[in-house]
C-alpha cells in the first residue's frame, strides 16, 4: 500500500533518530512479537478494539492492538492445539518453528483484553472469562506466575489457532531502542466473551469503526504509528466481517515492512513506506 504524502512523525521519535544517527550506534536485534486485530460485527459493518499505551512504555500514548514480545514459554511448553499445525503457520508466517508466534498472540490478547481464544475442543470457544476467578488466572499469566500452557491445561482447554488469521509484518525502525518483529493477526471477538481494560500496560481502551479511528486520527484525536495506522486503513476497505477473512487468506504475513522516517525537512519530519 502506497501512501505518498507520508505520515507525520511524533517529535519524540524524531528526536530518537537524530540521536541514534549522530551516536553511530548499532541498530538493536528485532524482538518477535505478536499484535492482535479484534474485530466484532456492527451495524452496517464491525469495530475494532484500540488500547493506548501508558507514556511509561515504549510507544507510549500511542494507539495500538492488543499485543507483545514473545516470551520463552511460548515456544518451550506443550499445549494442546486445534487449528492449523505450526507447520503449517510456518509456511504461512514464513517463521520456524512458528509456535512461538502464535502463542503469544493468544497470550497476549487474554492478558490485555481478557479475551480467550481457546476452547474445550476443535469446534468450541469457551464463553464468559471475566468471573473473578478467571481474573486470578489472568494475573497470574500477566506477572508470569503461570505459563498459558499450563492455564490451558488447568482448565482442559485447546488454543484455538484458526482464530488467528495472519494479516502482514512489520519492524521496527532501526533507530528505535526497543524495536520488535512484529506478526499482526485478525480475530473475531469470541461469542459471549467481552472485551476489558485489564492491563496496566494501556490508560485507555475503545472500539471503533476502522474508517472513524482514520478520521479522528486526521482530525489529531487520536495518535498512533504508521502500522497501525496503514492496517486500519487496510481493513476499512473490507465491507464486513467475511470481507476481512476473505482478505486475510490472501495477504503477505512473510515480508517485513519497516517505516522509513524522512529528515530531509527538519519542520515537516514524515515516515514514508517502502
Amino acid at each position: 500500500m502506497t501512501i505518498d504524502r507520508g505520515f507525520p512523525a511524533p517529535p519524540a521519535l524524531v528526536e530518537h533518530a537524530r540521536r541514534f544517527r549522530a551516536s553511530g550506534a548499532v541498530p538493536a536485534v528485532p524482538r518477535v512479537a505478536a499484535t492482535v486485530l479484534l474485530l466484532r460485527p456492527a451495524d452496517a459493518g464491525f469495530e475494532v478494539y484500540l488500547i493506548r499505551r501508558v507514556a511509561a512504555m515504549a510507544f507510549g500514548g500511542m494507539y495500538a492492538f492488543p499485543g507483545g514480545g514473545v516470551d520463552p514459554s511460548d515456544s518451550t511448553t506443550h499445549l494442546d492445539w486445534a487449528g492449523p499445525t505450526p507447520a503449517d503457520w510456518g509456511g504461512r508466517l514464513g517463521l520456524a518453528p512458528s509456535q512461538a508466534v502464535v502463542c503469544a498472540a493468544a497470550r497476549e490478547v487474554f492478558e490485555e483484553a481478557g479475551v480467550l481464544l481457546a476452547g474445550p475442543d476443535a469446534t468450541r470457544v469457551v464463553g464468559d472469562v471475566s468471573g473473578d476467578g478467571w481474573e486470578a488466572v489472568r494475573v497470574d499469566l500477566e506477572q508470569r506466575r503461570t505459563g498459558f500452557a499450563d492455564l490451558l491445561a488447568r482448565r482442559g482447554l485447546t488454543i484455538r489457532s484458526d482464530l488467528l488469521l495472519p494479516w502482514s509484518r512489520w519492524v521496527t525502525p532501526e533507530f528505535e531502542p526497543r524495536r520488535f518483529d512484529t506478526y499482526f493477526f485478525v480475530a473475531l471477538l469470541p461469542e459471549g466473551q467481552r472485551t476489558r481494560d485489564v492491563s496496566g500496560e494501556a490508560d485507555h481502551t475503545l472500539w471503533i469503526r476502522p474508517a472513524e479511528a482514520g478520521r479522528q486520527v486526521a482530525a489529531g484525536e487520536l495518535t498512533m504509528l504508521p502500522p497501525t495506522l496503514v492496517t486500519l486503513r487496510e481493513i476499512a476497505a473490507c465491507t464486513d466481517l467475511d470481507a476481512v477473512a476473505a482478505a486475510a487468506a490472501d495477504r503477505d504475513a512473510v515480508t517485513p515492512i519497516t517505516p522509513r522516517l524522512d529528515l530531509s525537512d527538519p519542520d515537516r519530519p514524515r515516515f514514508h513506506l517502502p
